[in-house]
């Protein structure tokens, strides 16, 4: 029997959990949701990721103004997928951050992603007749910027650790609370989306850069919080087994000119035992053993997502 497509059978709310992971440091959770988080400076907020509508986004601002009315300054990208920024109007940020990149691929590929993201996962769009558009940053930045936050609360620290979830990715790092918010970079225990992914950039030196922060508290894009260096570093290597399965799997399939097909099913079953049940394993997966295959083809820039490709896949894969 055919697999409902992607996470459109997926209809049932979420528990979210808000954390205070030191003094104005907030993380929301969602039992593999896309997590948000933010930071306060001295009389403002800097907030990570956007949910992907305004009423969405709504949600997690009430919850984070149970404790603090500091104004949002800074909305901080760390990469475009739809689901991750079309809520950035709720925000009224003065500065909206992200990469180059990120800005390039949101001109190049934005409208396909939303359609294709909305397709895939529907129930993260609450409301979507109120997204006012694409979301575009206000201010972008090559390989480094900072936010100082004022008094004694130190800075954030955004970075450009390499190529890997998308070509666009950054972290936000914030020493004083060694504090990471890493995006999909790293997940903790949820499954990995790569369908517009550098898999060898990202299974390599981008995730060594973001373990060399040593980080207390780790906000992947989806998961629960990792904290304490331990958890941190093993949220770290079961996103780099993940890739590094994938990598191992479909390059055999590719290198013994077996079909799409083969590959997917080689991967499922060598990723399954013990990345199955994390949340999204059976959505993510037709699209991210697609991608490494044209990486293996030598596509090196991702193609864009369409619905009608994100149909084809999937029947091609999970049908």
């Amino acid at each position: 029997m055919a697999k409902p497509f992607a996470s459109s059978a997926d209809t049932a709310p979420k528990q979210e959990k808000l954390e205070t992971l030191a003094d104005g440091v907030y993380a929301l959770t969602a039992e593999g949701d896309p997590n948000v988080g933010a930071i306060e400076g001295e009389d403002f907020l800097v907030c990570f990721e956007a949910r992907a509508t305004p009423a969405a986004a709504r949600d997690w601002l009430k919850k984070l103004r149970e404790h603090t009315r500091k104004p949002v300054k800074y909305l901080v990208l760390t990469h475009y997928h739809a689901v991750r920024v079309l809520g950035a109007s709720a925000f009224n940020a003065e500065h909206i951050i992200a990469s180059d990149t990120t800005r390039k691929l949101i001109e190049e590929r934005g409208k396909e992603d939303w359609a294709s993201e909305f397709g895939r996962m529907p129930r993260l769009f609450k409301e979507p007749d109120g997204i006012p558009g694409l979301t575009f940053p206000t201010q972008t930045f090559a390989n480094a910027f900072e936010i100082p936050l004022g008094g004694d609360r130190g800075k954030i620290e955004l970075k450009f650790c390499g190529r890997g979830h998308t070509a666009g990715d950054i972290v936000a790092w914030h020493a004083k609370t060694k504090t990471l918010f890493a995006g999909d970079l790293v997940e903790a225990e949820a499954a990995l989306y790569t369908g517009d992914a550098f898999h060898m950039d990202w299974a390599a030196g981008t995730l060594d850069k973001v373990k060399a922060y040593r980080a207390e508290n780790l906000i992947g894009g989806r998961g629960a919080v990792a904290r304490g260096n331990a958890a941190c570093d093993a949220a770290v290597e079961q996103t780099r087994e993940f890739l590094n399965v994938m990598i191992r799997e479909v390059g055999a399939a590719h290198r013994r000119k077996a079909t799409l097909k083969d590959a997917f099913e080689a991967t499922h079953k060598a990723l399954a035992p013990k990345f199955g049940r994390w949340p999204i394993f059976e959505h993510c997966l037709p699209f991210d053993v697609q991608r490494l295959w044209d990486e293996f083809d030598g596509i090196d820039w991702p193609r864009i997502w369409t619905m009608e490709r994100d149909r084809e896949v999937w029947a091609r894969l999970q049908g």
